[in-house]
């Protein structure tokens, strides 16, 4: 028989106590959860959690009551989720505010399992990257029920964004930052992206890039709009998979100029992966993360009558069922690493998807979908309930690989002594029909409407107290607290006969 095993912060195995010592019998727990399965990125095992204090102080296989006692009896209980891309409260480029604030988007991410968020802070050309964060930091200090980190969004290469601004952050703990090949108020040149990578190799930083090539998809659009082909689901057609692919290889290229770790994130496209993976291949340090979107959706959704496919509209957008099936490949096989929500959520109307109303052309239209609330149980459901993948893998996916990535880790992505009690508790039989109004945005659509899923968190814990129960809310506007990010550290790309690449030497 295999012998249990519990795991330590660094997710590496050591021998389980087969009873409980005489400290853990003596110490007065605030929470006991019992008798659940466990689950992480390492192992699934069988073991009490005792939390003292907003942290895991013990796992054993039996332990004394707590204040309060859950049982798991029939649960999985797995790590609270990292969602390291999500756009809360932040205005696009054109000028559209998100539907959701720093209250309802992490209500929302609560309800579906998720205990810790990464936003963005959006500098638009001529903004004080400074004031920017500042900005968002207040917004969020007063809503955020769960805890929350920010990745910064530089539009604005300057001089003094670079030397002084940029390192001030990464110093702080904000030691992430999205760049843009396409948008074109947001697009930097191959010039300036290197200037970028080489305040991130300098720093120890992490870059995330948005690969698009803008001018293919400008020199389609232009053509399409010239024939009078206005509807949402000439979008797709626009966002073509070369775009994709080329600004892919493209950013792969440059990043090894400074050897500059890299993650490409909204992964769509079988050639785009194609050039990650032979990249991973020859020891480059790019990694991929990959979205619901591109897993659950294909370009026929967006083909409807009227503006209806507007809803369904992001970059890059959901491609055919044939690179949906690829995507699924990659996360099997390694090559994307992280499961991110992309939530940006635009209402359907005037105010987002549509500020022309019935006139807004494809390009017109604000790009993103919904999906904060929704991201892992879609996950569970068609991944680990349909046999696509391990729990382990799963939890890998949703939350111990972001946690990692981003210099989160051990305090969250994982369960283990010391770490954060950020967990929740998954009945794997629970069925759901999806229908917006059981979910907990301000979106007011969900693109996965009408789908079967099987498995749901139905009690949530952040920091050792009970937020989720059942479908109720147990927590206070502002009492999500934010994370300095730490240097990333060593991130394993499993693959068969593959070496361990690290992120950074």
């Amino acid at each position: 028989m295999r012998k249990r095993l519990y795991w330590s912060a660094n997710d590496a195995p050591v021998q389980a106590p087969q009873q409980p010592s005489s400290r853990m019998t003596e110490m007065a727990f605030d929470l006991t959860i019992r008798n659940g399965r466990l689950s992480t990125a390492s192992d699934t095992f069988h073991a009490d959690i005792g939390i003292k204090n907003g942290q895991i102080a013990a796992l054993a296989a039996s332990l004394p009551p707590g204040a309060r006692d859950i049982d798991a009896s029939g649960r999985w209980v797995l790590p609270g989720g990292v969602d390291s891309h999500t756009h809360i409260e932040q205005r696009s480029s054109s000028g559209v505010m998100c539907a959701d604030d720093f209250l309802s988007g992490t209500v929302s991410a609560a309800f579906g399992g998720t205990t810790t968020i990464m936003s963005f802070a959006a500098q638009h050309r001529g903004d004080s990257l400074l004031t920017v964060v500042d900005d968002y930091k207040i917004r969020a200090a007063s809503k955020a029920i769960i805890d929350y980190a920010f990745h910064l969004i530089v539009s604005d290469p300057r001089p003094d964004v670079l030397d002084i601004e940029l390192p001030q952050l990464i110093a702080g703990g904000i030691r992430s930052f999205k760049v843009y090949m396409t948008y074109d108020k947001l697009k930097l040149d191959d010039y300036q992206l290197l200037d970028v990578l080489a305040v991130a190799q300098r720093e120890r930083a992490m870059v995330l890039v948005h690969a698009e090539n803008h001018e293919v998809i400008q020199w389609i659009a232009k053509r399409l709009l010239e024939r009078g082909h206005r509807a949402p689901k000439f979008h797709a057609v626009a966002h073509s998979p070369i775009a994709e692919g080329e600004a892919t290889h493209r950013a792969i290229a440059l990043s090894t100029v400074l050897d500059q770790p890299l993650l490409i994130v909204h992964v769509s496209d079988p050639v785009a992966i194609g050039h990650i993976r032979a990249a991973q291949t020859l020891g480059v340090r790019v990694y991929g993360e990959t979205c619901p979107q591109y897993l659950f959706l294909t370009a026929k959704d967006i083909d409807l009558p009227g503006m209806d496919g507007a809803m369904w509209c992001c970059s890059p957008p959901p491609r055919d069922e044939a690179a949906q099936e690829e995507v699924w490949r990659a996360l099997a096989n390694g090559t994307l690493q992280v499961y991110s929500s992309d939530h940006a959520p635009y209402r359907f109307d005037e105010s987002g998807k549509l500020p022309k109303g019935a006139d807004t052309t494809f390009k017109e239209m604000a790009n993103g979908v919904p999906g904060i609330e929704l991201r892992m149980p879609l996950l569970f459901s068609e991944g680990v309930m349909a046999g696509r993948m391990t729990i382990n893998e799963f939890v890998a996916l949703t939350a111990t690989n972001h946690a990692r990535m981003y210099g989160l880790h051990p305090r969250k992505g994982t369960l283990a002594v010391g770490a954060d009690a950020d967990l929740a508790l998954w009945d794997p039989e629970k069925r759901t029909t999806v229908d917006w109004s059981m979910l907990h945005d301000n979106v007011g659509y969900t693109p996965y409407a009408g789908r079967q899923l099987r498995g749901w968190p139905v009690t949530v814990v952040r920091r050792g107290e009970v937020i989720v129960d059942n479908g109720t809310l147990h927590a206070a506007p502002g009492s999500g607290i934010y994370l300095p990010c730490d240097v990333p550290q060593p991130m394993r790309i499993e693959r068969r006969g593959t070496p361990e690449r690290r992120l950074f030497s």
